[in-house]
């Protein structure tokens, strides 16, 4: 239970996708104008996080690595497909997006309106692909830690989106200088967030 509460919190403040890794920048800056739309936006990237991550490390433990096929019997022990491990991430993850957006647009329309194309681009944020390549990469002991792990991801990432979506409400009545007017002071707040976030890694755990 102490491991499953490390990788967590880990995932959420000192392993931030954005704030550490800088991963799905694309839709963070492009949908955090405001704060309803950036919830919506980071309860879909948790759901797609939570739901492909454990498939994808079943796959990765089951099928592709090497020696995984060897439950098949002795003579799949041997085989290696860890080759089609990007293309198998990114069907999985496709997949999943499509049936987000579908639910969407059915259950949420004016959501689904407000998100736009940045929704259907859900398949190609680099989070979520990087939450599928860190969990090969940190090779957890079971699917119960990729769960945890991709739910902390997902949790950081819509942390950080309505972070900066609240601020960027707020800065709309502010004094800011022209030239930084727009992306330029995002990108600032970004880096400041970024800053305040690397506190988070004096955290003992």
């Amino acid at each position: 239970m102490e491991n499953l509460i490390n990788i967590f919190v880990r995932s959420i403040f000192i392993e931030n996708m954005i704030f550490a890794y800088f991963l799905g920048m694309c839709s963070f800056l492009a949908v955090s104008k405001s704060v309803k739309t950036a919830t919506g936006l980071g309860i879909a990237v948790i759901f797609v996080l939570v739901v492909t991550l454990p498939v994808n490390y079943l796959l990765e433990n089951y099928i592709l690595k090497e020696g995984a096929l060897a439950w098949l019997g002795p003579s799949f022990a041997s085989v290696d497909l860890s080759f089609l491990s990007f293309i198998m991430f990114i069907a999985v993850i496709a997949s999943i997006t499509q049936l987000v957006e579908m639910v969407v647009e059915k259950f949420a329309p004016a959501l689904y309106n407000q998100l736009g194309i940045f929704l259907p681009l859900i398949a190609v944020n680099c989070a979520i692909l990087g939450g599928s390549l860190f969990m090969q990469q940190k090779e957890f002991q079971n699917v119960g830690e990729a769960t945890v792990y991709a739910l902390g991801s997902g949790v950081g990432w819509l942390l950080a989106i309505v972070g900066i979506a609240a601020i960027r409400e707020k800065i709309q009545y502010s004094n800011v200088p022209k030239p930084l007017r727009g992306l330029g002071i995002s990108f600032i707040i970004t880096g400041l967030m970024g800053i305040a976030f690397m506190g988070f890694m004096g955290i003992k755990l």
